[in-house]
């Protein structure tokens, strides 16, 4: 062609819309790369069946390791009795994590080009099941009998403070029968029966009867503290105003996150009593996200993210009764879990 030749318009069009092409398969070529880097580079979350829980027996804190390093985000243990020991840590990597006497519950992503979420469950006799999460793993809790394990993650959205978030939680028992989504169960309001399509039900923590649980119900831009039941399939709203509660070992208080009164964009801690009503804001600078663990009756721990380092946070210890400052009990760790015996 002369450097005088006329080029078509149609021909020049698709000349650009070739480089245009060329372009997009040249970027997401570079995606795809940086994400199976990035898969290389994070705990390996395969070969589940030959990982175990940590070694450590007896009462324990079990909680996810986030110091940075080859040993981030695998599950780790302390002695209950001494937080400060040097941690014992698995060859299990893990979002969200729940521990009992004989069984260690696990949420994780399972990194690759196309990642996926899953629910793994351990036994003590090295039992292993395995089942498929819809989306990114939020919160696990295991009954105090054992025999059922609730679990929460988002459908849509990554966070409970995102507009128009969708969740999917269900139990599942001993031998792996589902409860189904627990958005199907009757949810009822001041006697009101609600079948708003935007209900999402999160944070299950368990009574000890091996039937009953409390929960967060939100629809409307509203949360209520629920009381549910198994085998009614019924969900009953006791309470405004709570996120992800945590049953106390005695069963009389439930701690939960709150929107704190000094900041209506951050949420606090506070304990509820069953028993009068009442509720204590507890004494929390920053914003807690995440689902509190009873370390006794009178002492709560919660995750916190550190201050400039991304990826990184501590496991605080406060008073239930608001009497005393938190304190930090367990540097670089998250998603606590207290094994009592």
């Amino acid at each position: 062609m002369s450097e005088h030749e006329v080029i078509p318009v149609s021909m020049a069009r698709r000349r650009i819309a070739a480089a245009i092409i060329a372009m997009l398969v040249l970027a997401t070529a570079a995606v795809l790369v940086v994400q199976w880097a990035q898969a290389k580079q994070a705990p390996s979350a395969s070969g589940v069946e030959t990982a175990s829980p940590p070694a450590l027996a007896g009462p324990r804190i079990v909680f996810r390791n986030t110091a940075i390093g080859d040993s981030y985000g695998l599950v780790a243990a302390v002695p209950l009795q001494d937080p400060g020991a040097k941690r014992t840590l698995s060859a299990l990597a893990c979002d969200r994590v729940d521990a009992s006497p004989t069984r260690t519950v696990c949420l994780r992503t399972v990194r690759g080009v196309l990642s996926k979420f899953e629910a793994v469950e351990l036994g003590a006799d090295g039992s292993v099941r395995q089942r498929a999460l819809p989306g990114i793993p939020s919160r696990t809790r295991i009954s105090p009998d054992e025999r059922l394990v609730a679990t929460t993650s988002f459908v849509s959205g990554h966070s409970y403070a995102t507009i128009g978030f969708s969740t999917e939680t269900v139990i599942t028992d001993a031998e792996g029968a589902s409860s189904g989504n627990l958005e199907d169960f009757t949810l009822l309001i001041d006697g009101a029966r609600i079948t708003a399509a935007d209900r999402n039900i999160w944070g299950v923590t368990f009574t000890d009867d091996g039937r009953t649980f409390y929960a967060t119900a939100a629809t409307g831009g509203r949360n209520w503290l629920v009381h549910g039941d198994l085998e009614a399939r019924t969900l009953t709203a006791i309470r405004e105003g709570v996120e992800c509660p945590s049953l106390s070992p005695d069963g009389t208080r439930i701690g939960f996150k709150s929107v704190s009164t000094d900041d209506a964009a951050a949420w606090g801690v506070s304990v509820l009593d069953l028993v009068d009503g009442t509720v204590v804001e507890l004494p929390i600078e920053g914003s807690v996200d995440d689902q509190v663990a009873w370390l006794d009756d009178e002492t709560l721990l919660y995750g916190m993210p550190r201050e400039g380092e991304p990826g990184d946070s501590d496991i605080w210890a406060v008073a239930a009764d608001g009497g005393s400052a938190p304190r930090i009990l367990i540097e670089h760790g998250w998603s606590p879990a207290v094994v009592r015996r």
